[in-house]
């Protein structure tokens, strides 16, 4: 009885092919790809999602070509279309870094910097380095990464592996989603510009009236204060905009 293994070369060139993008996604992709998580985590999950969905996308894959260049194309077409939407993705968690940035700057607390994790390591203003934990936190707890996970599959309904990759659709779509992040940055950080406006015109206002007096030095812990509370009622209308933001992004790169 003898056992053939003709199989065995195109279920591995699919496999590495299902990979090649899967794996590329969940690099960028926010919550699931995150620095924070061991590198032996995070390829385990990807090598496992892959398995789990080669199943029910293996009959859509391309068969393996005969010639080595054409083998290299397809990996690197795959990979390609990964790295743009797990990219597209990963741009919209900069909401979270834009609100931080313009509330620590408006209580005052522009010069307290950290090293944020899920930014790879990049000094950011302290607040906004807390809304990117949090935010990562409410994905896990509202099961939004199971939209992600489900618009990696769907994304082989969309982008077939034989078809042209599309640059200037990816290029459009990231000056799209780099200005949808940046908006809902400053609508989540807006009651903070006007608690800056009107704190700031008073202390102004101040400062005429009493020359002598350092308004602005008295009036720093104040500041800090106001803006910590203010920061605090905030927090969850705040998160909850980004989360129906990012939920809406999810929904649209599933509905390309």
């Amino acid at each position: 009885m003898t056992v053939s293994l003709n199989w065995l070369p195109e279920t591995a060139f699919i496999y590495i092919l299902l990979f090649c993008r899967i794996g590329s996604i969940l690099m960028l992709m926010p919550a699931l790809g995150e620095q924070m998580i061991p590198a032996r985590m995070r390829l385990t999950f990807a090598l496992a999602f892959t398995l789990v969905l080669f199943p029910l996308l293996s009959r859509t894959m391309p068969v393996l070509p005969t010639e080595f260049s054409a083998t290299v194309a397809l990996i690197f077409h795959e990979v390609a279309i990964g790295l743009m939407l797990g990219a597209i993705t990963r741009i919209t968690v900069m909401a979270t870094q834009v609100a931080g940035a313009v509330v620590a700057f408006q209580a005052g607390l522009s010069a307290a910097q950290v090293a944020d994790p899920t930014q790879n390591g990049v000094q950011g203003a302290v607040i906004g380095t807390f809304l990117s934990f949090v935010g990562v936190t409410l994905i896990f707890a509202t099961d939004l990464h199971h939209v992600a996970l489900a618009g990696i599959y769907d994304s082989y309904m969309v982008f077939l592996p034989t078809d042209p990759l599309m640059f200037e659709d990816a290029s459009q779509l990231a000056i799209k989603t780099v200005a949808h992040a940046f908006t809902i940055g400053i609508q989540m950080s807006a009651p903070f510009l006007v608690f800056g406006l009107v704190f700031n015109l008073g202390a102004g206002i101040l400062s005429r009236l009493m020359p002598a007096l350092q308004v602005y030095f008295l009036l720093m812990p104040a500041n800090i204060i106001v803006g910590l509370l203010l920061f605090g009622l905030l927090l969850s209308m705040m998160m909850g905009w980004y989360l129906s933001s990012y939920e809406e992004h999810l929904a649209m790169l599933r509905g390309l």
